[in-house]
């Protein structure tokens, strides 16, 4: 089986790219009938994940056979990542891809996706939240106090130490155009023109 197309995109890191190119690979390799014992059930997994596509992960891992769960400890690590983001267990997400010892092959995919998990907890807070405490931050992001008060002030937050808060930046919101009269009249027009 030639997973040159996966190796290639690992050290590209075009980790966006991964899960559907698993996917396509391990489909032709089923339909060839060609044995999956070296596929890259980890990479795989994990390339669900970094898209944020719980079910397809979940599909993905309950296709895999007992045996393959169970004798790949790095799998089942990333499946415990799965779960925790199933589970909405935010602070387990980091315990879960700290609390294990990657390869250098998927190392630097696990922290991608870390970064990329990051950047998404973060936008789900600033349009959550005006006001958040420091500890809730550190809760949302599997960060300490500190970095998550730092990470936040860097991205536009405001802190104000006396009581733990942070204060949220909004992101600008984009202003729609204006239709002036002309183009009002012309759109009239072609509406009238298609009724009548």
């Amino acid at each position: 089986m030639d997973l040159s197309a996966v190796q290639a995109a690992l050290s590209d890191k075009s980790y966006s790219s991964l899960a559907p190119l698993c996917d396509e690979l391990l489909l032709q390799a089923a339909s060839r009938g060609t044995t999956t014992d070296e596929w890259p059930y980890a990479v795989h997994l994990l390339a669900h994940l970094y898209l944020n596509d719980l079910n397809s992960a979940r599909f993905f891992w309950k296709s895999l056979p007992q045996e393959v769960k169970g004798a790949r400890p790095e799998l089942a690590a990333i499946w415990r990542i799965g779960q925790c983001l199933w589970n909405r267990d935010y602070a387990g997400v980091y315990t879960a891809a700290q609390g294990f010892e990657w390869g250098p092959d998927i190392a630097d995919f696990i922290a991608a996706f870390l970064e990329s998990y990051i950047q998404r907890i973060f936008q789900l807070l600033t349009s959550a939240y005006s006001t958040i405490t420091v500890a809730d931050v550190a809760h949302f992001m599997g960060m300490s106090e500190e970095d998550s008060t730092n990470y936040a002030v860097q991205n536009g937050w405001s802190l104000d130490a006396g009581t733990k808060m942070l204060t949220v930046k909004k992101p600008k919101a984009q202003t729609n155009q204006k239709l002036d009269a002309s183009k009002l009249q012309r759109l009239t027009e072609c509406v009238f023109h298609l009724e009548h």
